[in-house]
């Protein structure tokens, strides 16, 4: 604010008759201009609003409006609305309108943004446990996956990020990813030589494609389409509705399920909005949270094997290399973790549901 008053100076010779009503209008002016930022910085802060009216929670994501974890955010905030009786409602910005989800994620932060979905891979700057969730081939299967983050783990994770600022959620599921390409399929990991590949910003996921022998390259999302388009990268990975959502089998023709992660999405609070919630509130959106979870699984399901076979039958060539030759090209990383924090994460999550074994006698 210092900014703007001190580039409204104004310049010239007095007028003594003009320039206390110049001065004044100046004043007028930075006070109106400090009240609306003002406003703006804490209208997701939950500060009584008077009047009976309704606490508006904005909530951003960088997602298409036809994506299933778009639709289980439209149930979460039903289900809010109904559940508080109109007090708090839940305002949805996809497709990045408020910004990418990394600037998303520093608005949240700093208060000026109440929720962010991001997925846990963009998280390991901040929240370096959650790097753990990026090794891949790291579940046994779906059900593993979300044993672990209905569980004691997953719990965990949800409340790692409050010493910088942020609260947990709810998960939702985003799948497996797996690499799409442009002039050829991924077979085995040698097919990855010399392809610059766009990953998230996630040091894990980059040091998966070198390992594979591929080029990591960082690309935003939403500039992701025009780099497949003009050669700047050769490929990606993610998941089928958001490949089939972002258009990107337009140029990228080849989708290879090799399953390499199952990284999933997570919603996080502002600790500065969520703190200062009431309990009764808290309780209403983590409910309404927790039912659109269920809501997003099932949905996810379906529009997964739907859009898998509605692609094949636009002409897309979708195939299924072994598994065996990713899981041994990858295996040096765990290797690399060994000992570490997210290294002991991970064999926490690897006996998940395994039957324990008997002592000897």
């Amino acid at each position: 604010m210092s900014e703007l008053i001190e580039s409204s100076g104004v310049s010239g010779k007095s007028q003594p008759r003009v320039l206390p009503y110049i001065l004044l209008g100046m004043a007028f002016g930075v006070i109106i201009a400090s009240g609306l930022f003002a406003w703006k910085l804490g209208s997701d802060r939950a500060n009584s609003t008077g009047g009976g009216s309704a606490r508006e929670l904005r909530l951003a994501h960088g997602l298409d409006q036809n994506h299933p974890v778009h639709a289980a955010m439209l149930h979460w905030a039903k289900r809010l609305r109904e559940l508080s009786g109109g007090k708090v409602e839940l305002q949805i910005f996809p497709n990045g309108q408020l910004g990418s989800e990394p600037e998303c994620t520093e608005q949240v932060q700093r208060g000026a943004l109440a929720f962010v979905k991001t997925s846990t891979a963009a998280l390991e700057g901040f929240v370096p446990e959650m790097a753990v969730y990026s090794m891949p081939y790291l579940f046994r299967d779906e059900d593993h996956y979300w044993q672990v983050l209905e569980g004691e783990i997953g719990k965990e994770l949800l409340d790692a990020g409050r010493s910088v600022g942020v609260q947990g959620v709810v998960y939702y599921d985003a799948g497996s990813r797996s690499f799409y390409t442009v002039r050829k399929p991924v077979m085995q990991p040698s097919d990855l030589k010399g392809m610059k590949i766009r990953v998230l910003p996630s040091r894990t996921l980059m040091d998966m494609v070198s390992i594979m022998g591929g080029a990591p390259t960082s690309v935003p999302w939403g500039e992701l389409y025009t780099a497949l388009q003009q050669g700047m990268v050769d490929g990606a990975e993610n998941n089928a509705p958001s490949f089939d959502t972002s258009r990107h089998y337009e140029v990228a023709k080849y989708f290879s399920l090799d399953e390499h992660v199952r990284v999933p999405d997570v919603v996080l609070a502002s600790r500065i909005v969520w703190d200062s919630l009431s309990d009764q509130e808290r309780g209403w959106i983590q409910q309404a949270a927790d039912e659109s979870v269920e809501y997003q699984r099932n949905l996810w399901k379906q529009s997964t094997e739907e859009t898998l076979k509605r692609l094949a039958e636009g002409g897309i060539e979708i195939v299924h290399p072994d598994k065996t030759a990713f899981q041994e090209a990858v295996k040096p990383m765990y290797d690399a973790v060994a000992n570490t924090p997210v290294g002991k994460l991970a064999e926490r999550i690897r006996v998940v549901g395994m039957p324990e074994q008997e002592d000897a006698e």
